[in-house]
């Protein structure tokens, strides 16, 4: 037990990329990501001339699955944007040997770049050569916004980048679960515990707040709730997954004897009995202009 202990500890000095990387690789989160954006670009498609060239811009994008899908739709323009220079140095290097050139690959932090008009509308003119995107997406990015700042964020994306016909698509983990072994409860309980903190980013609320502000009147706002599961046969990583899912250390430097106490914790209730991560995570859609149904 204590070599596992020793373990866990280790994995929190890994960084956040490679934390994701595990999540990617063992886990249908990416899976159901991916099912629900192709609905989204379904949509798109039905409602654009075939002839049209799309645009995305895929914020806190990383170096994620989604860009394969992303590449392939939206040659018109990808642009990635994410905080982390290592994970878009992987996707340079992938444009770069498959010959890729309309993909971009930005770094920045979304928060200064969006949350004021004048930003946002120099981001449009400087990087997206001042020409609008049909698709937006915030693919487990919104965790390092307070939710006070959302309704900014959303009001620049869909009034000053989105096109007259497009979408945003956003994905976050549900504030709630009475599920111990679920992502969500383990957040709750440690960061609520060592921090007096809790998981206040409801992407379901945020949809009502949507629906009351007049710039949206016109939008189509769709939402749905799926379920995903992570099981890793490795201590290590399983315990990088749940360091990234505990913000640690960017938004919450747990002390050693609080590190300790959380290892010890996953090691009893999840690794012996081989019980899997589960996450319930919620999906929000933003249609402009479509006027029919959107999927989600």
């Amino acid at each position: 037990m204590k070599r596992m202990i020793r373990a866990g500890l280790k994995a929190a000095c890994g960084d956040m990329s490679h934390e994701d990387k595990i999540w990617a690789r063992y886990s249908n989160d990416k899976v159901d990501i991916g099912e629900t954006l192709a609905k989204v670009i379904r949509t798109l498609t039905r409602a654009l001339p075939l002839s049209r060239n799309l645009r995305a811009l895929s914020i806190g994008s990383s170096d994620e699955p989604q860009f394969r899908i992303l590449e392939t739709m939206f040659r018109g323009g990808l642009y990635l944007l994410d905080i982390e220079k290592g994970a878009l140095d992987i996707v340079r290097e992938r444009i770069c040997r498959q010959y890729t050139g309309h993909v971009r690959a930005i770094v920045g932090d979304y928060r200064e770049l969006f949350l004021r008009p004048g930003n946002a509308q120099a981001f449009l003119k400087k990087k997206l050569t001042d020409r609008k995107v049909n698709l937006i997406t915030l693919h487990h990015s919104l965790y390092y916004a307070d939710e006070s700042q959302w309704l900014p964020l959303f009001e620049n994306l869909f009034k000053r980048l989105l096109e007259p016909q497009g979408v945003i698509h956003a994905v976050l983990m549900s504030s709630e679960s009475t599920n111990p072994h679920s992502t969500t409860w383990l957040y709750n309980y440690f960061a609520g515990k060592f921090f007096g903190h809790r998981n206040d980013q409801d992407l379901l609320r945020f949809k009502r707040k949507l629906c009351h502000n007049p710039l949206f009147r016109k939008a189509q706002i769709r939402s749905k709730t799926s379920h995903v599961k992570c099981f890793v046969n490795d201590f290590e990583k399983l315990m990088g997954v749940v360091w990234m899912i505990l913000l640690y250390p960017h938004v919450h430097p747990y002390s050693l004897k609080q590190r300790k106490e959380i290892t010890d914790h996953i090691y009893k209730k999840f690794w012996k009995g081989r019980q899997p991560l589960l996450q319930q995570q919620d999906h929000l859609a933003i249609y402009q202009g479509i006027n029919f149904k959107g999927l989600i």
